[in-house]
């Protein structure tokens, strides 16, 4: 959440320090996979109790949420965007950054496709494909009951074929042919591993020297091929890196990236260690970590907030004349930061329903 939250935020500095820029991989992989793990959490035990019909109807709830979270986050931010601009509190055009006048200048004709995801700014492309992944879970299910592991695992692969070779496409904007940023067909490969491990269709693997260093040494032989300031001064670094480019592409997912992704997940699980034991020792970095799952804990509403405190806080930002400084990166990163994390305590307490707790009695 707060590596997405680097990401989005406009001209920011301490974006060439994300995962991004030193491998194939980067946050949305980790998004992925991790809503992949949590989802097996929440509806796999659903599918278990209650069967295929009421684990179908809870994942379909789902995302009937995730789609009008959607839709609501793009009409606040460009909402938020369009206020600013026709009240003259900026001095640039946010709105046309994001590529939104289409929206604003032809209505009648943006809204529906807003509605039936047939315009999706790229921006906005994340929860359209997670939602559209959410929905292929039943049949993942119906695979699992009806034939086993192996169902599951040709039909996930079969998907992923399909988007590689380009076989399925959802349109983006109506005035061109510009398609999903995501391919969900695709990116349901890395959904669906993480939804594996925690169900247990994929056993947890071994944590040994050979298996280490293999990881550790894909990572790293990764960098040259994927850091900017290397490829930028290295042409054949770069010639490399652009015929590979089908293995590395993020629209489907390419091969390298879904490579690089499971070896940087398999050093980051052993180095915390079983269970996470060694992130959750006392202390301050004890307490980091607790802040950080209860971020976590709350993904979609801190996603959704991210998007807009990214927008507002680098026009504020801008607006005091500190885009491109080490003070503006600074001050807009610590200030996100903190919204992000009051949102998720916030929306936790939302969660917990104080007020069906019984009013504790005054001591006598």
């Amino acid at each position: 959440m707060f590596i997405i939250f680097i990401a989005h935020l406009p001209a920011n500095g301490w974006a060439l320090w994300i995962p991004a820029r030193f491998g194939f991989s980067d946050a949305t992989e980790i998004f992925v996979f991790c809503s992949g793990m949590a989802s097996a959490i929440a509806f796999g035990r659903v599918f278990e109790l209650h069967g295929l019909v009421m684990g179908s109807a809870r994942v379909l709830y789902r995302v009937w949420q995730v789609y009008w979270a959607h839709i609501c986050l793009f009409l606040a931010v460009a909402g938020m965007l369009a206020f600013l601009q026709i009240n003259g509190w900026t001095s640039d055009d946010y709105v046309g950054k994001l590529n939104l006048w289409h929206f604003f200048e032809d209505p009648i004709f943006q809204l529906p496709g807003l509605l039936t995801l047939t315009y999706v700014p790229n921006y906005f492309d994340i929860l359209p494909m997670y939602l559209v992944i959410l929905a292929m879970l039943p049949v993942i299910m119906i695979a699992y009951y009806k034939a086993g592991r192996g169902a599951v695992a040709a039909l996930i692969i079969a998907f992923w074929l399909i988007a590689t070779f380009r076989l399925v496409d959802f349109p983006a904007e109506p005035w061109s042919d510009r398609r999903w940023f995501f391919n969900p067909f695709a990116w349901q490969l890395l959904f669906f591993t993480g939804f594996a491990f925690i169900k247990g269709w994929l056993p947890a693997p071994p944590v040994k020297k050979r298996l280490l260093f293999l990881s550790a040494s894909i990572i790293v032989l990764t960098i040259p091929f994927a850091y900017f300031r290397i490829l930028n001064e290295v042409p054949e670094l770069r010639r490399i890196a652009n015929g590979i480019s089908d293995l590395t592409v993020k629209s489907e997912m390419g091969l390298l990236r879904y490579i690089h992704f499971l070896a940087l997940a398999y050093v980051a699980w052993v180095a915390v260690g079983e269970g996470g034991q060694r992130l959750l020792m006392g202390g301050f970095g004890g307490k980091v970590v607790r802040v950080i799952k209860k971020v976590g804990q709350q993904s979609l509403a801190v996603f959704l907030a991210s998007l807009i405190l990214a927008q507002g806080i680098a026009i504020f930002r801008d607006e005091l004349g500190l885009k491109g400084t080490v003070t503006g990166d600074v001050m807009a990163n610590l200030l996100g930061f903190a919204g992000l994390i009051a949102v998720a305590y916030t929306v936790a307490w939302f969660k917990g329903e104080p007020w069906r707790k019984p009013k504790e009695k005054p001591a006598s």
